[in-house]
């Protein structure tokens, strides 16, 4: 391989780019210009992007954004901005913010990563909130896995002093390595019991995918930190 080859950064995810529904397409040609972000180089400055100055929280991979939009519709004092690559979710949460008339919410659809490296300012979220990410369950794809250090030191950077990062998954293997990976980072403290986890805050929805594990008899595990 030549020097001036460069390696591809490992992602976390894949893209699976499924049929886009006429109501989700619709959504994404008329609503997106007003809450989209749109895919640049330039840093984001939040008060401007929401016309007003507010708490920011931003989840990473929303899924079709039903709990993201029952989220922004309880907190509305809150500013939301949700980040998914996959199109026909984004543009069901597009549908989802003009159905219940929300001005909270702003959308991405890009890599996460490369959104909070090069376009997010250091200290200015609330809270980061990923739910359910793939938890890419093959020993040799963990690699893979969108909680690593190096990335929980990115989180740290850009939350603010007690700020909060709050995780939540159903693979228990997943839960431990994400327990370790953040607790070595010394800027965040675990807001957990004795066994490091919490109980499901009631600002984060049950989700359908959710109940469905729990009829299955499947646990989930909800982490949560504070940035120190």
């Amino acid at each position: 391989m030549s020097e001036s080859r460069v390696m591809r950064p490992i992602r976390s995810f894949v893209r699976r780019e499924g049929r886009l529904t006429p109501g989700q397409q619709k959504a994404l040609d008329e609503l997106w210009p007003r809450f989209g972000i749109d895919d640049t180089h330039e840093a984001i400055d939040l008060d401007s992007l929401f016309g007003r100055h507010a708490p920011v929280v931003l989840e990473i991979g929303f899924g079709n954004g039903a709990s993201l939009a029952e989220m922004a519709q309880n907190q509305p004092e809150q500013n939301f901005i949700g980040i998914e690559v996959h199109r026909p979710g984004v543009g069901q949460l597009l549908k989802s913010i003009q159905t219940l008339a929300l001005n909270n919410v702003r959308v991405a659809c890009t890599d996460a990563v490369e959104l909070l490296r090069h376009r997010i300012p250091d200290n200015s979220l609330d809270r980061v909130q990923i739910y359910f990410p793939d938890p890419w369950h093959k020993k040799r794809h963990h690699k893979r896995r969108i909680i690593q250090p190096a990335f929980v030191t990115m989180l740290a950077d850009k939350l603010k002093h007690e700020g909060h990062l709050h995780l939540a998954t159903d693979w228990q293997d997943y839960a431990e390595q994400m327990l370790i990976d953040v607790s070595a980072n010394q800027r965040f403290v675990n807001c957990g019991n004795d066994d490091g986890f919490i109980e499901r805050p009631s600002y984060r929805p049950i989700t359908k995918f959710e109940q469905r594990g729990h009829r299955l008899g499947h646990g989930v595990w909800d982490l949560l930190f504070r940035r120190v």
